[in-house]
């Protein structure tokens, strides 16, 4: 006997054909990911190495800051020495100053002049003396101005003077210390 099967037989169905759309769509969302999984990674790293370089920058910094510190307290202790040899230069030059001025002094009175009264403030001198003659004054005024140390002799006033029987002029003369 012959069978006939009536029943429809089972035929595979065929695959769909996936859409192109859905491939470029898979593929370039996996492209996307790699490259931002690259991306997260380069840019880690680099803020890592700018991290590590401003770590260094700012021990560097702290480095030179100590280094500006010292240089400021030499510069300072070397203005603090400059200013005490400064003044130690001037005071040994004072000291010498009234000597040497008393010396050239003496060096050009004139025989027939004396000095009574002299002062110095700065570097103006003023000086009072007496003489027998208008001219032992002039004299002086002229020997001083030949002085290698002064300038600015002017001779101010002379005055008369008589006591007992001998006539003397008194004057009086300021100059500038050069």
């Amino acid at each position: 006997m012959i069978r006939v099967n009536l029943l429809p037989t089972k035929r595979k169905k065929k695959a769909k054909a996936v859409p192109a759309f859905l491939i470029s769509m898979t593929l370039l969302t996996l492209a996307a990911g790699i490259i931002s999984a690259y991306l997260f990674y380069w840019l880690n790293s680099e803020l890592s190495l700018l991290t590590q370089k401003k770590t260094d920058n700012e021990a560097q910094l702290a480095e030179l800051n100590n280094k500006i510190k010292e240089v400021k307290n030499f510069e300072e202790q070397k203005k603090t020495l400059e200013q005490k040899t400064g003044i130690i230069e001037q005071l040994k030059k004072n000291q010498n100053f009234p000597v040497k001025i008393l010396t050239e002094m003496r060096n050009v009175v004139p025989d027939r002049v004396w000095i009574t009264a002299m002062s110095i403030s700065g570097g103006n001198i003023n000086i009072s003396g007496v003489g027998f003659t208008n001219e032992d004054a002039v004299n002086y005024a002229d020997n001083l101005e030949k002085s290698q140390m002064l300038t600015g002799v002017s001779l101010h006033a002379t005055q008369k003077s008589v006591a007992g029987s001998i006539v003397t002029y008194q004057f009086t003369i300021t100059c500038k210390v050069k």
